[in-house]
């Protein structure tokens, strides 16, 4: 920030009308103040009279660089007589604390008056021959600039100077990878440079700057923690303290930089030239995706989308193994989600862009797994990570259920269930799972339906959620087994087939009650189901090993409690015994004699 101040005595100066608000709070539903208009705000009974009108929104903070200059009037102090603004820390004692309140609601370029009462001033001291005590003083101030201060680390150990604000709303990630330049504190021509407090240069980086990974960190741990403050071309200095840099030890000469002496404070200048995101696919790190160019579009292919995508496949040590849409080759066209392609490359390009580039890092979990897989180029040994770089040229998205007609619904819905059938016979019950919930989506209980399409579509609702639950018990999701088989028996409460695989699903969860329930509903509706009948000899099997355990449990309660009571009547007949024998001790006529005299 910058200001400038002048200073005259106005204690003569009448008060206005206290305003209706709480000390210390700023009216924030009053309207912005026209130029020529004063207005006392209740922090200190501060006045401020607008000169000018300023640009922009933004405001300084307490804790920022302000940077200011004095117009004209009668003064006491003038920074306009040194030929150059001044510098002042906001909240830092560099003006009257009063002045400070005034100047965090000033606007850059603006111009005001600020009628500062005598004790946020100068007091009942006053200044010397200047202000006499107890004096409300004015002070002009032109704000020209500010620099918003940020204490990154909450321990002074790395303050932030923010120079030039970025140009976009984002911030890298522990993931992302950044290209950086350091500027020297004293030269800000130059891309890199570290500096100790002396102004020697101890590190640099090349003219186009580095690239690293943030959560790798790069020369100090400062640097990592202060990018992931910043925005792309964000300019900023870093003052960083020991513990942040190189602490006690210091840093040994080496690559050609400096040696760094120990307890050094490094003042750095930084600017993120840009950083590209990088997405972790699959949740576990197996599938990297490193955008290099951001798409055009708003929405991503999706699952299900037909893609087409130009790519260079290669081997981490850069051999090529394919190619797609470049060197003259066509582009490869496939749909999402229907295992066209590795797993890897078809779940990343779903979430691609249209005229994204990204560069795809796929574990071998998610590429060609254990098995040598032989290319267009060269052969893929077995368990190799792959790298593609790609682009979307295009895809086309499924239409969605809302873009469809009733008769479209159930067609989609229809087709959907048949995908989700045949899938289901290869043993991919994941997949069909959701072709299932595909299906009942089109034909989902919100679509106002027709009276020849509603039973249609309560049909092949029904029926998808039944394969939906035959699917989630495959995978031992019992719980999304019971919640489809529920949906079901709220639309059919007499359907066996939901009795009975929700029975399932509650027996594997060990709630034998529920599953007796549902069992013995099942067998009311159809006596003579065969797998109502098996299920029901598996649910008295268990039962009986539950009673068997619970037995078991109860007898050694029981024992154990037995025991405890024999312990303790034993200690009560020994207390009893030790009773009668001193009674009789005391009743005998020997009791007061040696026993020698008897």
């Amino acid at each position: 920030m910058a200001v400038a101040e002048k200073a005259t005595d106005v204690s003569g100066i009448a008060d206005e009308d206290d305003l209706d608000e709480e000390p210390g709070e700023v009216i924030e539903s009053a309207p912005p103040l026209k130029v020529g208009e004063e207005r006392e705000f209740a922090t200190y009974g501060l006045k401020k009279k607008l000169l000018k009108a300023g640009t922009g929104w933004e405001t300084p903070e307490f804790g920022d660089e302000a940077t200011g200059a004095l117009l004209d009037g009668t003064k006491f102090e003038s920074t306009r007589e040194r030929e150059e603004p001044v510098t002042v820390k906001i909240g830092e004692g560099g003006v009257v604390k009063g002045l400070e309140h005034g100047m965090v609601t000033m606007k850059k370029g603006e111009i005001a008056l600020f009628t500062v009462p005598a004790e946020p001033a100068y007091g009942v001291g006053g200044r010397g021959c200047d202000v006499p005590p107890n004096a409300a003083v004015q002070f002009e101030v032109e704000l020209i600039s500010w620099i918003r201060v940020v204490d990154l680390s909450k321990d002074g150990g790395i303050v932030k100077k923010i120079l030039e604000k970025g140009r976009r709303n984002e911030s890298p990630g522990d993931l992302d990878e950044v290209l950086g330049t350091l500027m020297p504190l004293i030269n800000c021509n130059v891309k890199y440079r570290v500096a100790l407090v002396d102004g020697t240069i101890v590190a640099e980086t090349p003219e186009e700057g580095i690239e690293f990974y943030v959560k790798d960190g790069h020369f100090c741990p400062a640097l990592a923690k202060s990018i992931r403050t910043m925005k792309r071309g964000e300019k900023a200095r870093l003052i960083v303290q020991p513990q942040y840099a190189f602490g006690e030890e210091g840093r040994d000469a080496n690559n050609g930089f400096e040696s760094i002496p120990p307890t050094s404070v490094l003042n750095i200048d930084i600017e993120l030239l840009s950083f590209k995101p990088v997405i972790d696919v699959t949740g576990d790190g197996k599938v990297l995706k490193k955008i290099l160019k951001e798409g055009e579009s708003t929405s991503s292919a999706h699952e299900g989308a037909t893609v087409t995508v130009s790519y260079i496949a290669r081997l981490e040590d850069g051999t090529i193994f394919e190619k797609r849409g470049v060197d003259g080759m066509q582009p490869l066209e496939f749909i999402t989600d229907e295992e066209q392609v590795i797993a890897g490359f078809d779940q990343a390009v779903a979430t691609m862009k249209m005229g994204e580039q990204a560069i795809l890092t796929i574990h071998p979990d998610f590429g060609f797994g254990s098995v040598e897989i032989r290319r267009d180029l060269a052969v893929v040994p077995p368990s190799s990570n792959i790298v593609f770089e790609v682009e979307m040229l295009d895809f086309i998205k499924e239409r969605a259920p809302w873009e469809l007609s009733n008769h479209e619904k159930i067609e989609a819905a229809g087709r959907k269930k048949e995908e989700g059938n045949l899938l289901f016979k290869k043993g991919k019950y994941h997949r069909a799972g959701k072709k299932y919930d595909k299906a009942a989506d089109y034909v989902s209980e919100d679509v106002i339906f027709g009276d020849d399409e509603l039973k249609l579509a309560k049909t092949l609702r029904v029926s998808c959620w039944l394969n939906g639950a035959a699917c989630s018990l495959k995978l031992n999701d019992f719980q999304e087994a019971i919640k489809l088989c529920s949906k079901v028996l709220g639309v059919e409460f007499h359907n066996v087939k939901a009795l009975y695989r929700r029975a399932q699903a509650y027996l594997e969860i060990s709630d034998l009650f529920s599953a007796e329930l549902d069992i013995k509903k099942a067998l009311e509706i159809d006596p003579q189901n065969r797998e109502v009948k098996l299920i029901e000899k598996k649910l008295k099997q268990l039962q009986a090993e539950s009673n068997k355990r619970d037995a078991k449990l109860y007898s050694n309660i029981f024992a154990k409690k037995l025991k405890v009571e024999k312990v303790e009547n034993e200690k009560q007949d020994e207390a009893v015994a030790l009773e009668i024998a001193a009674a009789n001790t005391l009743a005998s006529p020997c009791s007061d004699r040696k026993r020698s005299d008897c």
